[in-house]
């Protein structure tokens, strides 16, 4: 195609995480591997650089404060290509106020756009002496724009059909049911028949805008599902040459969803899942083996 423009970096800068979060993309967890190192980080930038059109950059996880150094570098590397940068957190460090303001005060010598913290049942214990309060309070005192990432428990809604006047099932809480969550969520919640699920509603991936880069090199264009290895091919020829309709994986996403991929591969699987999300995902874990290259960590699909 060679038209695609990339305005939005997201580093996963580690899969490792203090928390097991149910509704992780990722599978991340204490016992997660996988870390940029300061060499890698510097890759990436120069092919940022070289691509021209990235605007953000952030940096996330699993938990990114856990390799403090190398995130104060991927802040500094942006600030000296003039992108706006973000940070997500679960904020396990902000043991108090006080340690709340040193862990911050580097970031805000730097410069930062935006700090968002995970608060929610899936984290720290809730209340107004949580880390994430602490990180919240710290980070407004400073100066550094912030705010919450709030993920709530799925639960059944009920939404009348226009004419029948039957439920149609729907699933509130804004959890995306990829992941971790596609395995520990979808218990008890309304399905949907696997010829409905015929659409990506969550990825542009046709013409994605934003892409998660990971230490093993893996451009995902949604979480576990690789454009190529930027180690094998650099980030900026990956992205100029990426053809969503030659694409093993998407081609099939971008004609008909996941029920096309499914049948594109012969893959047999229940009748009803909760969503498209859903649907995709436990296609693609049943294809991790056909597909290696572009299903991708395999961690990511719950998989050693």
């Amino acid at each position: 195609m060679g038209n695609l423009k990339v305005n939005g970096i997201h580093f996963l800068l580690s899969y490792s995480c203090t928390y097991r979060c149910d509704h992780c993309f990722l599978h991340c967890s204490p016992e997660a591997r996988g870390t940029f190192t300061f060499e890698q980080l510097r890759q990436v930038f120069a092919q940022i650089e070289l691509m021209g059109s990235v605007e953000t950059v952030y940096f996330e996880g699993g938990e990114p404060f856990l390799y403090y150094p190398p995130l104060l570098e991927g802040l500094r590397l942006a600030a000296s290509l003039g992108l706006r940068a973000g940070i997500v957190t679960n904020a396990y460090w902000a043991t108090s106020l006080e340690d709340a303001e040193i862990w911050l005060k580097p970031i805000r010598a730097i410069g930062i756009a935006d700090f968002s913290v995970s608060d929610d049942e899936f984290h720290q214990a809730s209340g107004p002496s949580s880390p994430a309060k602490a990180a919240l309070a710290a980070a407004m005192q400073l100066g550094i724009p912030c705010g919450t990432i709030r993920i709530e428990s799925p639960v059944p809604v009920s939404c009348p059909g226009e004419s029948t006047g039957k439920g149609l099932p729907v699933t509130g809480g804004g959890v995306l049911f990829r992941g971790r969550a596609a395995e520990k969520l979808t218990a008890g919640l309304p399905g949907r028949r696997r010829g409905e699920l015929t659409t990506c509603p969550h990825e542009e991936l046709e013409m994605p805008a934003r892409v998660h880069l990971d230490c093993y090199g893996n451009v995902h264009v949604c979480q576990g599902l690789s454009m190529g290895n930027m180690w094998e091919t650099p980030l900026s020829e990956l992205v100029r040459d990426y053809n969503p309709h030659q694409h093993p994986i998407c081609g099939p996403l971008v004609s008909g969803g996941p029920d096309a991929l499914a049948k594109e591969y012969g893959v047999e699987l229940p009748d009803e899942f909760v969503d498209e999300c859903h649907y995709c995902y436990m296609v693609r874990k049943a294809l991790v083996h056909r597909f290696p290259a572009y299903l991708s960590p395999r961690h990511a699909y719950g998989l050693g």
